[in-house]
């Protein structure tokens, strides 16, 4: 029932079981300076745990046993001297008899030539501690009082007296230590923090303000006020007021767990994010122009590793471009890497399908477009929080690895600041490599990655076997067969359609209007949307969505909150912009606003000249003009005649003739009749020439 060595309190009082017998037991009290080993009887115990007088405690020594002093320290050397004094007394249960025990002791003082006193502190301080060798290790951890307060410190001056500078020790009182922690708070607790001898000299300003009369030499020196500083508050206390709470979060705080642990299998937990890439580009169609760095989006499989998407592209980080990628992730990937020069099979790269989440940024899921995915495709959406990379940390630490590739040798990479020394090449100049070229860099390292990149530090489950190579594509198989895979097939048009970005459109007779673009479809016209007439009622509040990647088609919903979609495409009038991308056509769009402003200034300017022209004008009429001799009756009678007049006057003007060469002998005239003069001849024929009416 009861053991050796254990420990029992009885009414206040702790006692330790040194030995045990059928019926009987040896015990010791304890915290007591003058107790010895005593008789008790079981049937004393048992009534005592009847009386509910008697309960076993934990041992207040029990420290002692992880105790391990260094072989030849001053702990050890003690320890093994008290041992070797008692150890003939405590060989065997003869030390429990009164007699036989004062035998041995003699023995011990002739032989130690050492008091009988000192034997039994010893033999006390050997029962006391759980009779082990360990009982004697001296207690230099109950000395000094470290980061303890000093209780005579406001009225004796302590630490080390001065020998140098002037003055004497000051004394931290309470008010002192009242402005220490104002200064300390202030100045040191923050995160935009001070050194500690910036924080010091805040404080003897402070102190000078409330003790004005104390001189120079006798403020408390900065060594006092370090003291205080690392006494009152410790180091975990200093980190986390110096620090912002996302920072910490982020890099400072323990990390008791990994990001694989809650992923049960392939597919059950995605995540995104974009980055900046270290690289300039050129365009396309004219390598000449640098177009800056592109936008790369990652989806990463948290359990295997495996990148099951991406997304290449100059728009900025966005819903738009972020569900490019999510649809590049749950969508079959063989056309895609074929368009890029790259032959794969399905099973090269299997992941297609929905997860069960998809952890993202805010900002990248504030689309109500994103709640799709849960309502219609039942894909959790987990928004990490603001500031808080490590989060995310598999896919973040992957855009490294990715990089990583190029950055050695490709042209254009980014090199420390724009801002060059005197004579200094700028890095932007160097680009060279096209958006196109970049895709196929990445694609080519996302299949490496997923075929053949050996994580070495991946953190394997205990059920994965030895020979399990921690290669993305082989933990995947291998979770698709050992654990339940996750992902789950969908329709891919109907899921690309649902997740594109929609804007609101309008109906006119035109068509279907989208960025200033116009679209149609049979069923619009089958509606009559699209008749010339008031009387035709066109919906009001639809919405399409639409593919940035091009402008041929949109995809309009004609009924407000369902998923029901008609295909539309280009009309005639904006055929401009078949055949390109939204980018392109904002840019066109963007280009064209330019030019007509520009055109528009110009417009004014001349609008503007014409005014003025036509002004000074009636201004020189207005000066010419005299007033007529004749009646008002008689200027009007006559505007038949003066049109004529100069009706004559502009045909003679404007008669065509044509350039003949000069001849130094004038032509002579033949009449038709020889008999008749010249003369008698009429300068025009009447009958070609009709009276005006008027």
């Amino acid at each position: 029932m009861f053991q050796a060595n254990e420990v029992l309190e009885v009414e206040g009082k702790k006692y330790r079981i040194l030995d045990a017998y059928a019926t009987e037991f040896i015990w010791f009290e304890l915290s007591n300076p003058k107790a010895l080993p005593a008789l008790v009887h079981l049937e004393v115990l048992e009534q005592l745990v009847r009386d509910e007088r008697l309960a076993r405690v934990d041992d207040p020594y029990s420290n002692l046993l992880l105790e391990t002093p260094e072989k030849g320290s001053k702990a050890y050397q003690k320890r093994q001297k008290s041992m070797g004094i008692i150890a003939s007394i405590v060989a065997d249960a003869g030390c429990y008899e009164p007699k036989e025990r004062a035998k041995r002791i003699e023995l011990v003082v002739e032989k130690e030539n050492s008091h009988k006193t000192s034997i039994y502190r010893l033999l006390r301080r050997y029962w006391e501690r759980g009779q082990i060798p360990n009982a004697f290790l001296p207690d230099y951890k109950n000395s000094g009082g470290k980061g303890k307060k000093r209780v005579n410190a406001a009225s004796k001056g302590i630490g080390r007296p001065r020998i140098y500078s002037e003055g004497s020790t000051a004394t931290v009182s309470s008010e002192v230590e009242s402005l220490f922690r104002t200064c300390i708070e202030k100045h040191l607790l923050t995160e935009k923090t001070r050194t500690i001898t910036a924080a010091h000299g805040k404080f003897q300003n402070l102190y000078l303000q409330y003790f004005p009369e104390v001189s120079e030499q006798n403020i408390p020196t900065r060594r006092q006020f370090e003291y205080f500083y690392k006494r009152e508050y410790n180091d975990v206390a200093r980190i986390m007021a110096q620090s912002r709470f996302s920072d910490y979060q982020k890099d400072i705080r323990p990390i008791l767990g990994t990001a694989t642990e809650n992923a049960l299998g392939p597919g059950s937990r995605y995540e995104i994010d974009a980055t900046i890439a270290d690289i300039y580009l050129v365009a396309d169609h004219d390598r000449t122009k640098i177009i800056g760095r592109p936008t790369v989006y990652m989806v990463i499989d948290v359990f295997s590793r495996l990148i099951a998407g991406f997304y290449v592209g100059m728009d900025a980080p966005s819903y738009v471009t972020a569900m490019q990628a999510v649809i590049h992730a749950f969508s079959d990937k063989v056309e895609y890497c074929k368009k890029l020069g790259t032959e794969i099979r399905s099973e090269d790269w299997p992941s297609i399908g929905l997860p069960d989440c998809l952890l993202a940024d805010r900002g990248e899921l504030m689309s109500h477009q994103a709640d799709n995915l849960v309502s219609l495709f039942n894909v959790n959406l987990e928004i990490a929080p603001p500031y808080r990379g490590d989060a995310k940390g598999i896919v973040e630490r992957n855009f490294r690895t990715i990089q990583a590739v190029f950055k050695p040798y490709a042209p254009g990479v980014v090199q420390g600041n724009k801002i060059k020394k005197h004579g200094d090449r700028d890095y932007r100049l160097d680009a060279k490599l096209s958006l196109t070229d970049f895709r196929e860099i990445i694609l080519n390292q996302v299949l490496l990655h997923n075929q053949a990149h050996v994580m070495k530090k991946y953190d394997r489950a205990d059920d994965m076997p030895n020979d399990l190579p921690p290669i993305p594509i082989e933990l995947w198989r291998w979770g698709l067969q050992s654990r339940a895979g996750r992902l789950r097939t969908v329709d891919s048009d109907r899921l690309k359609i649902n997740l594109l970005p929609r804007m609101k459109v309008s109906i006119s007779e035109h068509g279907v209007k989208m960025f200033g673009i116009y679209y149609t479809c049979q069923e619009i016209l089958k509606r009559g949307w699209l008749h010339r007439n008031s009387s035709i009622d066109r919906p009001q509040n639809l919405h399409a969505a639409y593919d940035p990647g091009s402008a041929d088609n949109i995809f309009l919903f004609p009924e407000n909150g369902k998923s029901a979609y008609w295909v539309c495409d280009l009309t005639t009038k904006s055929r401009e912009y078949a055949g390109i991308t939204f980018w392109e056509v904002w840019e066109k769009q963007a280009e064209s606003k330019r030019l007509i402003v520009n055109k528009e200034l110009e417009a004014k300017k001349r609008k503007r000249e014409l005014e003025q022209l036509v002004e000074d004008k009636i201004k020189a009429a207005e000066k010419l003009y005299e007033t007529p001799s004749d009646s008002n009756a008689q200027r009007i009678k006559d505007i038949n005649k003066n049109k004529k007049e100069i009706k004559k006057l502009e045909s003679a003007e404007n008669a065509y003739r044509p350039n003949k060469p000069k001849r130094d002998v004038p032509a002579q005239i033949v009449p038709i009749d020889k008999g008749a003069d010249s003369s008698d001849y009429p300068d025009f024929m009447s009958e070609l020439f009709d009276e005006d009416d008027e």
